[in-house]
Parts: structure tokens; C-alpha cells; sequence
């Protein structure tokens, strides 16, 4: 896809552009499926000509609750867009952090980059902290690791395990997962019996949020490119999904389930 190949979005994202009439070929507005090529085409996003061949970067942002994670939001929210206004490049957000979430989001312009991170194959692991109605206890524990039965699915966590307590009658777990389905956390945690009052994402594969501040943005660094390169390679080559025990939302019966 020659939109993903300029680092304009995603190749999931350049098809909701495409049907919204935002990008023309040769004057005209594109099709799904159209053919084009960069020296026999001219090419353009909401009227501004594209090339290929721009540099690709890809940088870290603290998104702070309350913002969505688009860049064009038609119901007027905040968004994302309000970080990266000013920077020499288009970026856009890898995937997303719901709307009330926090924490570690990863905008580039690098297509490929993207589609790999967002690619069922890859599974690079991301990494939340919790922070639940209740005690994080061992029975959440050992549900998130054991597996919650979700009715999209079964949701099992690579890795959980509690935290100090963020106040009286407040749990805090962290855990690990490689999938994005639409607030599967919160879901688990609510099949469990918790819900969730805060939640944050503080890593995806080997990013770090460390410190950075709610509403900062910085570069990746040389280091941290090459490390998630490396980290997709490796997920590439392996499943961590496996089969496991359904328990909570939409489990069926004990009697019904197969041995």
C-alpha cells in the first residue's frame, strides 16, 4: 500500500481514508483495490501530494485519560492530534489505549513498522498496571494467568502479579498481554469480580514509559528502535497462545465444558 509505504497511516487506517474520499489519484478520488505507482501517479492526501522515501520515526507519548486515540475525532474530543501539532512528520498511533486508559502509546510513520505491530502474527507483549475496586489477590492472580473466558475469547495474561496497594480497599496488579482486543483488560478484571478505576500502560514489548511525564512526547532512540525490531522478529517465530481453562464472562456451564 503506497499510503503505508509514504508513512502516512497504517494500512488498515489508508482504507478508511480511501473511503472516506480523502485520497485522490491523478485528480480523481481512489477506489479499494485501485492500482498506482509513485512515478506514473500523482498522489494526494486531504489535497497535499505525497512521495515516498520520508524519513521514519517513531516516538513515545504519555497519553493522558480523557484523550482518544485518533487524530481526527468527529465528535470534537481530545486527541492525540494535540501532542504531535508542529512535528516535521505525519504520525500516527499504533493501535490504541482506550479513551479513560493512560500511558505508553507509540506514533510513527512508518507503515510497516505498524502493521506489524498491530499484525495478530506478531504478538509483541504489552505490559499495564491496574489499579481495582478490591484486593488483587491471589484468585485475580491466578484467574489472569489461568485464563477468563470473554465473549470474544479467552484472554490469558503471559504474566501477572500484585503490587503495593495504591490505597485502602485498592488493588494493584501488574500483568502482561499479547493482544489488543477493545478493553479486554478491564473485561477480565470485571469477570474476575474487579473493577478497574485506573489503568496504565507503562510498556509495549521492550519501550519503557519510565518516567515521562502525562501528555510528554519523546523520540525513540537508536537503541529502543532496534530493541522492538528485534522483539517482533522474535514473536514472529513463536505463539504464546495456548490453550487455557475458561472461567467468568461467558464461560459455559462445568457440566458442559470438554475434558
Amino acid at each position: 500500500m503506497l499510503l503505508a509505504e509514504a508513512g502516512i497511516c497504517s494500512r488498515r487506517h489508508a482504507e478508511d481514508l480511501i473511503r472516506a474520499g480523502r485520497v485522490r489519484v491523478n485528480g480523481a478520488p481512489a477506489v479499494l483495490g485501485q492500482k498506482a505507482a509513485w512515478d506514473a501517479d500523482a498522489i494526494a492526501v486531504d489535497g497535499r501530494p505525497i512521495a515516498p522515501g520520508q524519513e521514519k520515526v517513531s516516538y513515545l507519548l504519555n497519553k493522558p485519560a480523557g484523550v482518544v486515540t485518533t487524530l481526527d475525532d468527529p465528535q470534537g474530543r481530545p486527541s492525540v492530534q494535540r501532542f504531535v501539532q508542529g512535528l516535521p512528520w505525519r504520525l500516527f498511533p499504533v493501535g490504541r489505549l482506550d479513551r479513560d486508559s493512560e500511558g505508553l502509546l507509540l506514533l510513527t510513520n512508518d507503515g510497516q513498522l505498524a502493521n506489524q505491530l498491530m499484525h495478530p502474527r506478531f504478538h509483541v507483549p504489552k505490559t499495564y498496571v491496574a489499579t481495582v475496586d478490591g484486593p488483587a489477590d491471589e484468585a485475580v492472580l491466578r484467574g489472569l494467568l489461568q485464563g477468563v473466558a470473554l465473549r470474544d475469547g479467552v484472554l490469558r495474561c503471559l504474566g501477572a502479579r500484585r503490587l503495593p496497594d495504591a490505597e485502602p480497599g485498592f488493588g494493584r496488579v501488574e500483568l502482561s498481554i499479547a493482544e489488543g482486543r477493545k478493553r479486554v483488560v478491564r473485561r477480565a478484571l470485571a469477570a474476575l469480580g474487579r473493577d478497574t478505576v485506573r489503568l496504565q500502560r507503562i510498556a509495549i514489548g521492550p519501550l519503557q514509559l519510565g518516567d515521562l511525564e502525562a501528555g510528554a512526547l519523546r523520540r525513540l532512540t537508536a537503541a529502543e528502535d532496534r530493541a522492538l525490531r528485534a522483539a517482533i522478529a522474535e514473536a514472529a517465530s513463536s505463539d504464546p497462545r495456548r490453550a487455557a481453562p475458561l472461567r467468568g464472562e461467558g464461560a459455559p456451564p462445568r457440566a458442559a465444558r470438554s475434558t
